[in-house]
């Protein structure tokens, strides 16, 4: 499913949500636990899981990018900066597993937002993938696919 962008006070909310077949444990564990975090966002690592701790980007050049963690609830809640933006996962249990929404805080649209969304929305995907035990094949078409949608649906917004 496409994120939803909304114009907010302070800029724009995307909002992708994703229902699974899973329980909050195991998708926590995804978001979470760094043997897990790596298979759907190899650059991830999470050094402190706390509030005030930190999740640290892997720039590819020996250098990494600390991401404070400004909110966490145990299986509920994982918030974090992301550039001058802010990445906020909610998990909630239902009947048939947990729905998963993420949020993206984003202070002002630059011509990398539609990168960041895309890569979204793939990792989104891609996590269901792996839960169901299937194989992920070349997400770069996905991703050229999502950005081209992203960007036409930020042009709209500005």
């Amino acid at each position: 499913m496409q994120a939803v962008i909304e114009s907010v006070e302070c800029g724009y909310h995307a909002i992708f949500e994703r229902r699974l077949n899973y329980g909050v444990n195991q998708v926590w564990a995804m978001l979470t636990e760094n043997e897990k975090l790596t298979t759907w966002f190899s650059e991830l690592k999470v050094d402190e899981l706390r509030k005030g701790g930190y999740i640290k980007f892997d720039m590819g050049d020996g250098t990494f990018e600390k991401m404070e963690i400004l909110e966490l609830t145990e299986e509920a809640v994982l918030e974090y900066t992301w550039g001058e933006a802010i990445v906020r996962f909610e998990l909630a249990e239902e009947s048939e597993g947990c729905k998963l929404v993420l949020i993206e805080k984003i202070n002002k649209l630059t011509d990398h937002t539609p990168r960041d969304l895309a890569g979204w929305h793939v990792c989104l995907d891609v996590i269901g993938r792996l839960l169901d035990g299937k194989e992920v094949r070349s997400r770069k078409a996905k991703w050229q696919k999502w950005y081209e949608h992203y960007v036409k649906a930020l042009a709209v917004l500005q």
